[in-house]
């Protein structure tokens, strides 16, 4: 797998590797309810059990004042031309920011290029991120380039890094690599898995479907300690069988900041999100999942997680290309520490 270093470079084009990936609407067509296949369990004393717990009380209230707050933000919001990342006849890429949904992004899109030759219902959305999720969001102009897209999303040829801060336990690795299952819970809330139950039914007629992200710790409470894989260099290999020693040590007293470099080698829904609660290093503001909702005596209206980049093979010209975001603030500043920390050693 090719890795980047602490801080990247400006949005180049350049020779890539392809790295898995699943389309989210390929996924949305798996785990249907129409799906539900005839022998579905019938008792829910034989539906595999989620390893993960389901989200705290106090995420209900927390995330419908986000929802209100980020639809009022986005019933105002426009772009600008300083967010397009990269453009050309085929495609446009820009910089989400956090607190804004995805479809106000793609009709902002509309308004930004201002011509008729480009048509509302041409522009599909190649990507989607989460609410308060931020980074490089993909649009396609054509319903022929985005079929191109889809196929290459479903064909595992799309690559992304995000970036994320956290607070828990310091994982034992620098690198690790975790798989699991992934699917919604009775209540429908999403949720991690054993790896081992990867295909069964799910209530509501849906499957465990496999997830699998890389994970480098960038920086443990302000100091650096990325380190570039080697052959002498242990990478942890965790497959979700049990419920993790450390899920709910967001609670504990004893708890340090951690960044990392995600990798997702597919792409469930809230894939980063899980599997940083699984690892007992929950994103911070993700009150959905175990994530602190103050910490050092700051409130926060939204969790750090940051789409960095995208990489894929042009549908139309064959090129690689790579598309970067620039960090927002809180990841500025992180890496900044981390980088600094490393020249005073």
């Amino acid at each position: 797998m090719t890795r980047l270093p602490l801080f990247c470079q400006a949005p180049v084009l350049r020779i890539s590797k392809p790295l898995q990936y699943l389309s989210m609407a390929a996924e949305s067509r798996l785990n249907s309810p129409n799906t539900q296949p005839e022998n579905a369990p019938q008792s829910l004393e034989n539906y595999p059990v989620p390893l993960s717990p389901p989200p705290p009380l106090l995420s209900k209230n927390v995330e419908l004042n986000r929802a209100l707050t980020a639809s009022s933000k986005s019933s105002l919001f426009s772009l600008s031309r300083k967010d397009v990342l990269f453009e050309d006849e085929w495609l446009i890429a820009v910089n989400k920011p956090n607190g804004i949904y995805c479809e106000t992004i793609l009709s902002s899109v509309q308004i930004l290029l201002n011509t008729d030759q480009v048509k509302l219902q041409e522009l599909h959305l190649s990507n989607r991120l989460d609410r308060d999720t931020s980074g490089v969001i993909l649009i396609t102009k054509s319903h022929k380039v985005a079929a191109k897209l889809v196929k290459a999303f479903t064909n595992h040829m799309v690559k992304k890094t995000y970036l994320a801060s956290c607070v828990g336990t310091v994982p034992k690795w620098k690198n690790m690599i975790i798989k699991s299952g992934h699917g919604r819970s009775k209540h429908g809330a999403w949720r991690v898995y054993a790896y081992s139950d990867v295909g069964r039914v799910l209530p509501g007629g849906s499957f465990v479907r496999d997830m699998e992200t890389s994970f480098d710790v960038l920086s443990v409470n302000g100091k650096s300690c990325f380190q570039e894989p080697d052959k002498n260099h242990e990478e942890g290999k965790i497959v979700a069988e049990e419920k993790s020693e450390v899920v709910g040590s967001c609670c504990s007293d004893e708890r340090d900041e951690v960044v990392v470099r995600a990798h997702p080698r597919s792409g469930r829904t809230h894939q980063i999100r899980l599997h940083c609660q699984y690892l007992g290093i929950p994103i911070i503001g993700d009150v959905k999942y175990e994530g602190v909702y103050e910490w050092k005596d700051r409130r926060y209206e939204g969790h750090e997680l940051h789409a960095e980049t995208l990489s894929f093979e042009h549908p139309i010209t064959g090129q690689s290309v790579l598309i970067q975001a620039p960090l927002p603030l809180w990841a500025s500043q992180a890496l900044a520490q981390a980088q600094l920390s490393s020249l005073e050693v």
